[in-house]
């Protein structure tokens, strides 16, 4: 067999072994293998892992598709005329849900206020959130919605695709997080990383593949990434961690399931074109 071949017969699994490849490889080459155990982590080689979506995701297109695949992943950056609904659901359901949380949190202790509230300098807050917010957005999905989403969904309903999708998206975001659980607490190192990757990442991102379904626009899927990005700069209080952050994921976690639910129960979303 080809590689040609074995590659058109397994997409997915080569997308996936290249950017966690690509990515992993720039987070150890930024920061060396002692950096990774440190919180820094995040700020010195984020920048670097999104190189890893983002050049599978284009590779992977043109060894598949060729010229008229790039010109599709085109096509589908630049739709924009889905509706207003669509880019209401995008921007707002992440910051909505996070600022409703974290103000009820803060009603039994301060340290759940949105950092924007807090912060001294708030236009700067803003400024950089919505900066790390839209390149995030943009370098990602050129992979994960670009080119893996769609090659996923030729065999599998909404809503495993988006199941499949978000466990594979947190696993990537592993050698990231893995410095925070210096911040686990009474909690157990592994548990806390666990709900830092795969609480609140999946059903956004089974909501992405929804969005995404129906819009068929990678520019929209970018601007939902985009919020929930900047959220983690804007609104996510700098001092939380161990139990209180744990609470709060899954509290996150569980609006989302709900909203899920709710789009499954009223929307079909389990698979076909809804």
């Amino acid at each position: 067999m080809s590689i040609s071949v074995f590659i058109k017969r397994h997409p997915v699994t080569i997308y996936c072994a290249l950017a966690f490849a690509i990515s992993w490889s720039c987070i150890l080459i930024a920061v060396g293998p002692s950096g990774i155990l440190g919180k820094e982590v995040v700020y010195l080689a984020g920048p670097s892992s999104l190189a890893g979506p983002s050049i599978a995701g284009i590779l992977l297109t043109v060894l598949v598709y060729g010229r008229a695949g790039l010109r599709d992943l085109l096509s589908r950056l630049f739709r924009w005329r889905v509706g207003a609904r669509w880019y209401a659901v995008a921007l707002l359901t992440a910051p909505l849900l996070m600022t409703a949380i974290l103000f009820a949190f803060s009603l039994t202790s301060p340290v759940f206020l949105p950092a924007i509230v807090t912060s001294d300098d708030k236009a700067s807050l803003l400024l950089s959130g919505l900066v790390v917010g839209l390149v995030v957005g943009f370098f990602e999905e050129l992979g994960w919605t670009g080119f893996a989403t769609p090659e996923l969904r030729k065999g599998y309903g909404i809503l495993s695709t988006g199941l499949v999708m978000g466990l594979l998206w947190g696993a990537w975001h592993f050698p990231l997080f893995l410095g925070s659980a210096i911040s686990s607490g009474a909690l157990s190192p592994a548990l806390f990383l666990a709900v830092l990757l795969f609480s609140f990442l999946p059903p956004y991102r089974v909501l992405m593949v929804w969005v995404y379904n129906r819009t068929k626009s990678l520019l929209v899927v970018m601007l939902m990434h985009a919020p929930l990005a900047a959220s983690q700069f804007i609104l996510h209080p700098s001092a939380l961690s161990g139990v209180p952050l744990v609470a709060y994921d899954l509290t996150f976690a569980t609006a989302l399931w709900v909203i899920v639910a709710v789009v499954l129960v009223t929307r079909g979303l389990r698979g076909g074109d809804e």
